[in-house]
């Protein structure tokens, strides 16, 4: 859960403190010595934080505009316009008439703009009809137009107080209720102006007020309407000096492709637009190179970098093209550890609590995997042959710390807080960490074997023995046909408990010819775990639960004890797809589906895991962020699954591997990118996949 801590600011990832949970009592299984139950340390308190999911949350970083369904900010909560993290402005409270106008509507019209109507009764009669609407439209880039439309049949003189306020407190503080008090306004130009220490924030009205209140931060205006009439009022929040806030996404600088879906559910292109939206929204530059753009974890926590979740988002989204894989590479391989130590060659990332079910570990290194393998899959997506080989040698430094990292053993150990990274590990080794580093060394050793260097044939060997000792290690035997083990602890004993950890067992990656690597389960194995995640205990209707609903444990809210985490649904329909379980695969798009329809086609990174009925809805997380990354990147990796494109570009090929039995009918992807050109793929009600556009040269796979 994306909690902010005093280590780290909302717009830096790393505030995510341990997730809390009741201590997971152990199931029984047969064929392994399992562990007794832990207790997550350092749990001794909860954040508190305000509720994110009811608010109207606009983006555009690194400016945000957070709201209620009500038009004035009031200062509550985390109201306001925020610039790079800080609060620019927390009260806008507009009275006309003397009176503050009746809220009736509040919407979302884009990613980065939310409306509101309002209504005036002026008359002294007794009619119920409104004199004027008052329409209100706030942006993430710090406007506000504020907008009067006369419905009387008189002219009308109308003042018009605006009262401003702010605390120029960061997100952090905010979210935590310690936000400081108002501070004192100053009046500026056309507006108004308030300093601390190290903050200067301008509010500029146009056209200008008529006159100013610096003492109550009041701005005034007399507005004439005629009949029928209309009358606009601008505002501008910012820092002082700065220009207007151009966000990434903005013109001709996105690096996302403008793809767009058709077919016969009405859910598929409304779930593509709003993904591909909340994806621009969350665009950011690197500062050392403002070519290279990222996706920041989400709004409102995480509006920074987030490592491991900006190369999942990236890999999710190469079908719209390969220029946020390369950006997010390039400005992480310049955060790459370099020099000598247990360190070198890892990409740096937050240490975050791995569940409740494991005793005090921490995942951290899932990004230092992904190098590798978003590099490989970018290449077999069009990524240039100069920009690979730009990459190639961060690459290699994350491949040789992976196998510095796992030295004579078998199996990639997660970081322990506070434990020397030199020193001998004991584990725990979870079961998805294996997943991470197997797929890195087969889709590193694939990309180091296309550029004739060494160190692919040592990194096949030790994915061979893994993927032997694996299908032994960490299996138990069970009377329901056996589960991987979530994890293995130190004196060989196992984590039975059944979670979306095991769902990276199915996500291998893409080689040549669209040919998928070799994933560490046997083929039954792969069969039984399908039977799992596709029954309830696992799918909640709604999508997949981070943890089965018959463990110890469970918490529909938990973030890694229950609740579905959309991209983990995502790569779970994927990896069955792929593995040609359908059934499976197609029950948990329709359940994301709905989920996404419930939500405003803008998925939160999760929700809670609690059983779909007949008329229910999906019950939200308060504090999940939405948008984010993960879960707009998701919306695509869902979509696209159904067609099945699996491009080799160097081999000018590309091959579809439809999902046979069409489980939203049939549906049409225009304006995706492979090798460098659009590329337009559409399928049947009977799951036929038919190319309509792509790059000249390229021929159908087999």
């Amino acid at each position: 859960m994306p909690l902010p801590t005093p280590s780290a600011t909302p717009f830096d990832p790393s505030g995510r403190p341990p997730a809390l949970g009741r201590p997971a009592q152990p199931s029984t299984g047969r064929g392994a010595v399992l562990a007794p139950q832990t207790t997550p340390a350092g749990q001794h308190g909860t954040a508190h934080l305000p509720s994110a999911h009811t608010a109207l949350i606009c983006v555009a970083l690194p400016g945000l505009a957070i709201s209620t369904e009500r038009a004035q900010l009031t200062g509550d909560g985390l109201e306001g316009f925020y610039r790079s993290g800080r609060r620019m402005l927390s009260r806008c409270r507009l009275r006309v008439a003397g009176r503050e106008p009746l809220d009736v509507q509040a919407r979302m019209l884009a990613a980065d703009q939310a409306h509101f109507v309002a209504t005036l009764s002026l008359s002294r009669d007794t009619t119920p009809d409104p004199d004027v609407l008052v329409e209100r439209t706030r942006y993430a880039d710090g406007r506000e137009r504020i907008t009067l439309r006369s419905a009387a049949h008189r002219p009308l003189r109308l003042p018009v107080e605006v009262a401003l306020g702010t605390d120029l407190a960061d997100l952090r503080a905010v979210a935590t209720g310690r936000p400081g008090p108002d501070l004192p306004a100053s009046v500026h130009d056309c507006g108004m102006r308030w300093s601390s220490a190290t903050v200067h924030s301008v509010v500029t009205a146009d056209p200008p007020p008529s006159d100013a209140l610096a003492s109550a931060g009041l701005l005034r205006w007399e507005i004439d309407l005629p009949p029928g009439g209309t009358r606009s009022v601008e505002l501008r929040v910012g820092p002082a000096r700065a220009g207007p806030l151009r966000a990434v996404a903005h013109g001709a600088t996105s690096p996302l492709a403008p793809a767009r879906a058709t077919g016969d559910d009405p859910r598929v292109p409304a779930l593509l637009r709003t993904s591909l939206a909340d994806l621009q929204a969350l665009l950011l530059r690197d500062p050392v190179r403002a070519s290279d753009t990222y996706l920041a974890g989400g709004a409102p926590w995480r509006c920074g970098m987030a490592p491991a979740e900006a190369l999942a988002a990236a890999r999710m989204t190469l079908p719209l093209g390969t220029r946020l894989a390369a950006g997010t590479l390039r400005t992480l391989a310049r955060t790459q550890e370099v020099g000598a130590g247990p360190r070198s060659g890892s990409i740096p990332g937050p240490l975050r609590q791995a569940g409740a079910q494991l005793p005090p570990s921490c995942t951290g290194q899932e990004a230092t995997l992904l190098f590798p393998v978003v590099l490989a899959e970018a290449r077999r997506w069009g990524l240039s042959e100069r920009e690979t080989e730009e990459l190639l040698p961060a690459a290699e430094r994350c491949l040789g710390w992976l196998r510095t990292a796992v030295g004579d053993g078998t199996y990639l150990a997660d970081p322990r807080p506070g434990a020397d990274p030199g020193a001998q590990s004991t584990g725990p080794w979870r079961c998805e960490t294996q997943a991470h580093a197997h797929r890195a060394a087969l889709l590193g050793a694939d990309l180091l074997d296309a550029y004739g260097r060494g160190g692919g044939a040592e990194l096949r060997e030790w994915a061979k023995g893994m993927r032997t000792a694996f299908q032994e290690d960490f299996w138990i035997e069970d009377r329901g046909g056996g589960r991987p083990a979530a994890a293995r602890l130190p004196g060989d004993r196992l984590l039975p408990y059944l979670g979306t950890g095991s769902v990276h067992l199915l996500d291998t990656g893409l080689l040549g010819a669209g040919e998928q690597a070799p994933g560490l389960l046997a083929g039954a194995q792969t069969e039984q775990l399908a039977r799992l995640l596709g029954g309830p205990a696992m799918d909640s209707g709604w999508g997949l639960r981070s943890l089965g609903a018959k463990e110890a444990g469970y918490n529909p809210f938990g973030h890694r004890s229950g609740a579905v985490r959309v991209h983990e649904t995502a790569l779970a329909v994927a990896g069955l797809a792929a593995a040609g379980y359908e059934k499976e695969a197609g029950s948990l798009l329709r359940g994301v589906l709905s989920a996404a329809e419930a939500f405003g086609h803008r998925l939160p990174e999760m929700y809670a895991g609690e059983q779909r009925v007949e008329g229910g809805a999906p019950v939200p997380h308060p504090t999940a962020c939405r948008p984010a990354a993960t879960a707009a990147a998701a919306g695509v990796l869902l979509l696209t699954t159904l067609a099945g494109v699996r491009p080799d570009a160097p081999a000018r090929t590309v091959t579809l591997r439809p999902v046979r039995g069409a489980p939203l009918g049939e549906i049409g992807l225009t304006g995706l990118r492979v090798a460098g050109a659009p590329f337009s793929v559409r399928v049947s009600r009977l799951g036929l996949a038919l190319v309509e556009e792509a790059a000249d040269g390229l021929q159908l796979g087999a």
